[in-house]
């Protein structure tokens, strides 16, 4: 077991990790300011799986070795940035031709909820920073005279579901403020567009990160 007087400190850290800037945050919040809570809170359990399946990667050396072959990383930032394009040109495509077949439709076509879920976990998974991440943040909360593969992953657990409770917050705030704004402005046919235009923009974050 770990020690858990390092509890506190370790919720605190990532409190301010989850609600800092990133691209989990970002594509939570346009999808839910722009199709609803739900559609945030099926991106947020993408995220969550993807948070178990990197600490057990992390519980069983793949950040670890990840770190010892950078080409491995970079593999992954590669596919990760070249998923994302994808999906942004896949939308503007969809926006542009529901916009030259019916100029005046403000509906918002409908995403499954599988497909939702595999877009947070997939924009999460091919970040290999996310994975680097749990690999040298976690170990620095086990105590070492304990099985330290199972402290990763009761630490790593303790992550994901604090990050799932606060995607579910930020998914309810955004959906409010985007039903406030989407009255207002009338984005309902824009929306492909804005998400695809989202996309590129992380794509081409993810590709140029270091």
């Amino acid at each position: 077991m770990f020690d858990l007087s390092v509890l506190p400190i370790f919720f605190t850290a990532i409190f301010f990790l989850v609600i800092s800037p990133g691209p989990d945050l970002v594509l939570i919040s346009s999808y839910s300011s722009s199709r609803g809570f739900k559609a945030g809170l099926m991106l947020s359990i993408g995220v969550f799986i993807a948070g178990v399946v990197q600490t057990l990667l992390v519980a069983f050396g793949l950040g670890q070795l990840m770190q010892a072959l950078p080409v491995l990383a970079l593999a992954i930032k590669s596919l990760g940035a070249l998923y994302l394009a994808w999906l942004g040109c896949k939308m503007l495509k969809s926006w542009y031709e529901n916009n030259q077949a019916q100029a005046e439709a403000v509906s918002v076509p409908a995403v499954s909820n599988l497909n939702l879920i595999s877009k947070g976990l997939l924009n999460n998974l091919l970040n290999p920073k996310a994975l680097l991440f749990f690999s040298l943040f976690l170990p620095q909360f086990i105590n070492t005279s304990h099985p330290i593969s199972m402290q990763i992953f009761i630490l790593g657990m303790l992550l994901s579901i604090f990050a799932l409770a606060m995607n579910m917050l930020f998914a309810l705030f955004f959906s409010s403020l985007g039903r406030i704004l989407g009255k207002k402005l009338k984005l309902g046919r824009h929306i492909d567009g804005l998400l695809g235009l989202i996309f590129i923009g992380l794509a081409t974050r993810l590709a140029t990160s270091k």
